[in-house]
């Protein structure tokens, strides 16, 4: 068989962590390909879900005795900890592995060090290959443990023109159903999906990732978490239903912010505590104005319906901005046609000083 560069094992590599997204967490996604003495792929795996095997040993357990003197090309620094799995550094060692290519080092410091183990015991240890594509696509993991609280995307439906609803608040739909299963989709990546409590005594939402044609309901759920400073969240709510797991995060328990509000940094140094890595912020239009003020907003996605209501409650209120020289400047990176709607993806760019 064709033997592969190192580079293009990489790539393939990227491509099965990609697999494990919003099933691996609170870990990572990680993916791993292991190639013979003469460079032929000869184990692939990906880490699967929280518990279960690495990627690394899934690999392993593929290659057996071709493992000896190849190479595990990974994206992520093999573990170095033994949690509810054994460190892969040692596995990697005892399969007489050669070489160990590294896209990123791992930044917990729990289960970071397999570099250094895997080099202390003759392995040759490479890193940064493809490092770019491994962390865009570990990023809410990478960027949740590099700060202790997780990466929040800021989801939002709205008409040409901005508005999130009619004049007389109906808002049922703004966008088509084939932007909504995308919905669905987005949500089944994260860990949590929060709302402010307007939006539950508005829409009465669910919160849950399901299929929309038949109704039902994805395996894995996100936790739903309603911002609600005063505990005004009804009983019969439907993000009270069981479906999934629900906090109603009061300032009574997490703190208030200067507003009397709920602290939203303290909220999101909670749930990074409950391991929460990725948030879906999915409303309303104060709290994203909210986070936005505060800088807590690392990804925006908007699905844009082609319509035009001219009057209505906006997308977006009170986002910290008064004047032009302050406006909130976002870097497109994709914009993608879903149905008849676009889906617009932009990062915020890093202000200065």
């Amino acid at each position: 068989m064709t033997s592969v560069s190192v580079d293009e094992a990489m790539r393939r590599a990227i491509e099965l962590a990609a697999r494990g997204l919003g099933t691996t967490s609170p870990n990572p996604v990680v993916g791993c390909v292991l190639l013979d003495a003469g460079g032929e792929v000869v184990g692939e795996g990906f880490h699967a879900y929280a518990g279960g095997p690495h990627a690394e040993i899934v690999a392993l357990a593929q290659a057996g005795e071709r493992a000896r003197g190849g190479t595990a090309v990974v994206t992520l620094e093999p573990c170095d900890h033994t949690g509810r799995t054994g460190p892969c550094s040692l596995a990697l060692i005892q399969a007489g592995v050669a070489r160990v290519v590294i896209a990123v080092p791992d930044p917990n410091p729990v289960a970071s060090g397999g570099a250094a183990t895997l080099r202390s015991a003759g392995v040759r240890v490479d890193t940064g290959v493809r490092l770019d594509e491994a962390e865009a696509g570990n990023v809410a993991w990478l960027t949740s443990m590099r700060r202790g609280w997780p990466y929040v995307i800021w989801k939002y439906a709205a008409t040409l023109d901005g508005r999130s609803a009619a004049a007389d608040g109906t808002s049922m739909w703004i966008t088509s159903e084939a932007a909504r299963i995308d919905v669905h989709a987005l949500r089944g990546t994260v860990d949590a999906v929060v709302v402010g409590v307007g939006t539950v005594l508005a829409d009465d939402p669910r919160l849950t990732a399901r299929n929309l044609r038949d109704g039902s309901l994805a395996i894995r759920q996100p936790l739903r978490v309603v911002v609600d400073s005063a505990g005004r969240t009804p009983d019969d709510a439907r993000v009270r239903d069981g479906a999934a797991r629900t906090w109603i995060a009061t300032a009574e328990e997490v703190g208030a912010g200067p507003d009397g509000g709920v602290d939203l940094p303290a909220l999101l140094a909670a749930l990074h505590q409950r391991g929460i890595r990725a948030v879906l912020l999915e409303g309303g239009p104060r709290l994203a104005g909210a986070f936005l003020a505060a800088g807590l907003i690392d990804k925006i996605v908007g699905y844009v319906a082609p319509r035009l209501l001219g009057a209505g409650p906006a997308a977006l209120v009170d986002a910290g901005v008064s004047t032009i020289a302050e406006a909130i400047d976002l870097e497109f990176i994709d914009v993608t046609q879903i149905g008849p709607d676009l889906r617009i993806t932009a990062l915020p760019r890093k202000r200065e000083g």
